[in-house]
């Protein structure tokens, strides 16, 4: 029986040689490693908010007031709310069907926009409620107009607003251009710095910077008391808030009213230091307006009587500490 013939078949030579070419061609791309990547070309910056200034020059108050600031005009009878007596600046409000109130929505637990109801809310705008109320019956009857702290003054003038409720210190410099209701909160300006930062009080922010709103009187003091500091103003204090997270100042200063806010908002940051001078705060209002000066004043007389003042300041700074009372009333007639 004969074996059947086995028969070998080769592979083309042209087949073997791109085997060899492609197992060459793998065995380079393992064995040779890619070149360096380059470094960055550029270093990423958080940007400063627009409008910043650095190192403004600002008037200095005079060492004593020139004036008793904080005395107002003394309330006249009240009206029934509804019942605007004729030709009156409430008269003139009340046909409009609003009261135009100047704030800003800047400042955590005094004026800001809510952000779950859309709402603006915050202790001077429940201040200024109480003056709607007295006027309408209706707390809810505001138009609210966004101010700079630079704006305020011009909006009283001008008449684009009624009342400013907006942290405003009382001074006899403002009171050259404007009048105010009687004090309805006493603040005192304060520090607010990272809890790392190593600052506990003015002396520290020598060669630091240091942020502030323009247009305010937390300036000067700053600028007196620490004169190597540098001192960035900016527009708002949400501004300022933002400059400090991003590590672009080492430390805010203004009232502790809205220092408070900042602080709520951030656990890293803490208020610190003694008080670099008290600020009494006024509801702003046109310097011809006399009737509403004295409606005004009447209004934050009941709120004090009623117990209103403790349940706004309760709702909105109690992080401050307990008030026994609200600040007490001065009149100049």
């Amino acid at each position: 029986m004969m074996r059947p013939t086995m028969r070998r078949t080769r592979r083309p030579a042209t087949a073997a040689a791109a085997i060899a070419l492609t197992a060459a061609l793998l065995a380079g791309c393992v064995a040779t490693s890619a070149p360096p990547s380059d470094p960055p070309s550029a270093i990423a910056a958080w940007p400063t908010p627009a409008g910043v200034s650095t190192n403004v020059p600002v008037e200095a108050p005079p060492a004593t007031e020139s004036c008793d600031a904080t005395a107002s005009l003394t309330p006249g009878p009240m009206p029934t709310p509804g019942q605007m007596p004729p030709n009156t600046s409430m008269d003139s409000i009340y046909k409009r069907g609003w009261l135009k109130v100047g704030l800003d929505i800047g400042s955590n637990l005094i004026s800001f926009r809510d952000p779950i109801s859309g709402n603006i809310e915050g202790f001077d705008v429940d201040i200024a409620k109480e003056v709607a109320r007295g006027i309408f019956g209706d707390p809810e009857r505001i138009e609210f107009r966004i101010l700079n702290s630079d704006d305020r003054i011009k909006a009283l003038k001008d008449g684009s607003v009624d009342i400013v409720v907006k942290t405003m210190s009382i001074t006899c410099d403002r009171l050259q251009e404007i009048a105010f209701s009687t004090v309805y909160y006493e603040a005192s300006q304060r520090i607010l710095t990272m809890r790392s930062s190593g600052i506990n009080g003015v002396a520290d922010l020598s060669g630091k910077r240091v942020c502030a709103a323009r247009g305010t009187t937390s300036i000067s003091p700053i600028q007196q008391r620490v004169p190597d500091a540098i001192v960035d103003t900016v527009t708002s204090w949400a501004d300022c808030l933002v400059m400090l997270q991003q590590n672009q100042v080492d430390a805010v200063s203004t009232d502790d009213a809205i220092l408070a806010g900042m602080a709520a908002q951030d656990p890293y940051l803490h208020v610190v230091g003694q008080s670099l001078g008290e600020e009494p705060y006024g509801i702003g209002i046109n310097k011809f307006d006399e009737d509403l000066v004295r409606f005004t004043n009447g209004i934050l007389e009941q709120i004090r009587a009623d117990g209103t003042w403790f349940e706004i300041y309760n709702r909105w700074l109690s992080s401050l500490g307990p008030k026994y009372y609200p600040p007490q009333p001065e009149y100049r007639d």
